[in-house]
């Protein structure tokens, strides 16, 4: 059997998205394709510190995080790239001059820096785990690294800054905008590279919009029954929903796992 170099996508694809628990027919497929010799990876826009307990837990020890900026192989981090920083910069000035509130990952943690209460103000707290660190003094040009920006604009005021467009980012809240890298298919293509592997080798699972970047023609791409259209669309195979073992079915059907 031909190695193939098998790329995860974690919500709606290896979990149950009403839940977020781990979907016990995907952790037994992850399983057997590593024990017939297929080397198998999480890829991600979320950094690697919320990614790696769970990988852990998946058994997986190779990791494409923060939307193709860090690579983890043999659980240890080989890079991990911030945003174009005179770009972030800029972007958080023109935010300033319009009134708009944002948060600064300057770091892989949980930490957010802010100057003032505007983004709080604006759209409220984050709802997933966050730390808020305010200095009142800090200046943008200051800021070594930028990982994230949490940025509070609605889809209605977005041509409102001429600079919205200028950093990749996602909207997966109505109320702000998060800009992070939106490259995993540049990110999994780097790693398959440093491991010896072949492009015509990988395959790659989602669910969702954000995985549409990884859906190349040259891939092995599978959708989950339970993608939106566009995945869909894009798909090599389109296999059962997550909580219905799609991931050991599409597996089963490729014949890499019996």
């Amino acid at each position: 059997m031909k190695k193939k170099y098998i790329f995860f996508d974690i919500d709606g694809t290896l979990t149950n998205k009403d839940t977020g628990e781990f979907v016990e027919s995907a952790k037994r497929a992850i399983q057997k394709l590593q024990e017939n010799g297929h080397f198998v990876a999480i890829a991600t826009g979320r950094a690697y510190y919320k990614t790696k307990e769970f990988a852990s837990l998946a058994g997986i020890h190779h990791i494409v995080s923060n939307g193709g900026a860090a690579l983890t192989i043999n659980d240890q981090m080989i890079m991990n790239r911030p945003l174009d920083r005179q770009k972030a910069i800029a972007l958080c000035q023109e935010a300033d001059q319009k009134g708009y509130g944002y948060l600064i990952a300057t770091d892989d943690s949980i930490d957010v820096l802010m100057r003032d209460d505007k983004f709080i103000q604006q759209v409220g707290y984050r709802k997933e785990p966050t730390r808020y660190l305010k200095d009142q003094s800090i200046q943008l040009e200051d800021i070594k690294d930028y990982y994230k920006i949490y940025l509070a604009i609605s889809e209605e005021d977005e041509n409102k800054l001429s600079l919205i467009h200028s950093l990749g980012h996602i909207r997966f809240m109505k109320e702000y905008l998060t800009y992070q890298h939106d490259e995993k298919d540049l990110g999994i293509k780097k790693m398959v590279e440093i491991v010896g592997g072949q492009d015509e080798d990988i395959v790659v699972f989602g669910d969702d919009y954000n995985d549409l970047v990884m859906f190349k023609e040259k891939w092995t791409c599978i959708a989950m029954g339970n993608a939106c259209d566009e995945l869909k669309n894009k798909a090599t195979f389109i296999t059962k929903k997550s909580v219905e073992d799609g991931i050991e079915y599409a597996c089963q059907y490729f014949g890499w796992i019996d």
